[in-house]
C-alpha cells in the first residue's frame, strides 16, 4: 500500500496534463463554463441534520463523499465514557442511500475516525478530494508541524473504506507557516488548470477565538507538492474570512465572515455569516462577495460552508449556533436549491 507522501506524487500526471493546456485553451474552456451558467432557485429553509449527527457539543466543518453516503465532520464530543478532554476530533457517519424523504436513508450514529487521523491533540477541518482518495485536515499535533496549527493530508486506497486512512502528512512550507492555517478546501476540475487548495491563514500562531485571518490559495505542482500560497485579494476584508469551498464548476466560492454587512446579533454586533463570490470563468478574478442572507444567515452565527453539486441540485452544508449568543453550540444544517433552465456541469 502506498503511503501519503508517495501518493502526492501520484497526482502529478493529472496536474501535468492540465498544465500543458495553453492559456488560450483554458480561456476557451473557462468561457464555455461561464456560458453554461444558469440561475438557481432560492436556497431552501435549512434543515438540522438531527440528533443522530448533532449533540450537545459542537459539530462543524463537514465534508461529504462524492456518492453522498459518507459524512465527515469535526466535533468536540467525548470519544468514550472516560474521555474528559473535550478536544476536536474527526467523526464519520454513513448512510445507504441519499433520498432525504426515505427513513431508510437516515444517517447512522457517528463513529470517531480514530488513529492515525485523530490524535491526542486537536484534529478538525476535514475536506475530501473529489475522487475520495484524499482527506485534508487541520491539526495542532506538534511532531512535524511548522506552527500552532497546520494543514495535513491523508491517503486511502479504497474510497469505499471510510476508515482506511493512512497517517497524515504535513503539506509543507508552501502552505504551512509559523502562524495559523486552517479551513482547507481542495478544488480541481478539468477546466481549472492545476488543482488548488484554498485555506485560511493568520500570521498569529494563537489567534483569538474566531479570528482566522484571510483566504489563501496554493496550486499543486506536477510533482504533487503544493506551491507557495498567495492571498486571494478579491475576498479579503479587515474582518475574519474562513473555510472557503469552491463549487465543482469553479465559478462559485463560499466562505464565512463577520465583515461589515453581516447579520447583527441581539447586542448589535456582526455575527459570522456565509458569503459567496462568483467569477465568469475559472481564470477570471472573483467578484465582490455578497451575503447569502436569509434563510441561510441569521443573528446567531453561521460557519464552515460546504457546497456540493450533483445533477440539477446543489446542497449547502454549514454549521449554525443553536444557542443564544454568547453561548455556543454548533449544529450541522443543510439547505438545497435546484437549477432553473439549462444547468451547468
Amino acid at each position: 500500500m502506498r503511503n501519503a507522501s508517495r501518493c502526492l506524487v501520484s497526482l502529478a500526471p493529472l496536474a501535468l496534463v492540465l498544465a500543458c493546456a495553453t492559456d488560450a485553451d483554458r480561456r476557451i474552456m473557462g468561457t464555455l463554463s461561464a456560458d453554461h451558467a444558469s440561475s438557481f432557485s432560492s436556497w431552501s429553509e435549512p434543515v438540522n441534520l438531527g440528533p443522530t449527527i448533532n449533540s450537545p457539543y459542537n459539530e462543524a466543518q463537514s465534508t461529504l463523499s462524492k456518492d453522498g453516503l459518507t459524512l465527515y465532520f469535526a466535533s468536540n464530543r467525548p470519544e468514550g465514557p472516560d474521555d474528559a478532554v473535550l478536544d476536536n476530533n474527526i467523526w464519520v457517519s454513513q448512510r445507504v442511500c441519499t433520498d432525504a424523504d426515505d427513513p431508510a436513508c437516515a444517517w447512522q450514529a457517528p463513529v470517531s475516525l480514530g488513529p492515525p487521523v485523530n490524535t491526542a491533540f486537536g484534529d478538525a477541518g476535514p475536506a475530501l478530494s473529489r475522487d475520495g482518495h484524499w482527506l485534508f485536515i487541520i491539526s495542532n499535533r506538534p511532531l512535524g508541524s511548522f506552527g500552532s496549527n497546520d494543514i495535513w493530508v491523508s491517503w486511502r486506497e479504497n474510497v469505499h473504506d471510510a476508515f482506511g486512512w493512512e497517517a497524515p502528512v504535513n503539506l509543507g512550507p508552501g502552505v504551512n507557516t509559523s502562524g495559523f492555517e486552517g479551513g482547507p478546501g481542495y478544488f480541481e476540475n478539468e477546466e481549472g488548470g492545476a488543482p488548488q487548495l484554498y485555506f485560511n491563514r493568520n500570521p498569529n500562531p494563537n489567534p483569538p477565538l474566531g479570528l482566522g485571518g484571510d483566504i489563501y490559495v496554493s496550486e499543486q505542482a506536477a510533482d504533487g507538492s503544493f506551491g507557495t500560497a498567495a492571498l486571494v485579494a478579491e475576498l479579503r476584508s479587515d474582518s475574519t474570512d474562513q473555510r472557503a469551498t469552491v463549487a465543482h464548476s469553479g465559478l462559485d466560492i463560499y466562505f464565512f465572515s463577520n465583515r461589515p454587512g453581516s447579520t447583527l446579533n441581539q447586542s448589535g454586533s456582526t455575527t459570522n455569516d456565509i458569503w459567496v463570490s462568483t467569477r465568469e470563468s475559472v481564470l477570471a478574478p472573483w467578484s465582490p462577495p455578497t451575503n447569502l442572507g436569509p434563510p441561510i444567515n441569521t443573528g446567531v452565527g453561521e460557519l464552515h460552508p460546504l457546497i456540493v453539486s450533483r445533477g440539477e441540485t446543489e446542497w449547502l452544508y454549514f454549521a449554525r449556533n443553536v444557542e443564544t449568543p454568547p453561548a455556543i453550540d454548533l449544529d450541522l444544517f443543510v439547505s438545497t436549491r435546484t437549477r432553473v433552465g439549462q444547468g451547468r456541469e
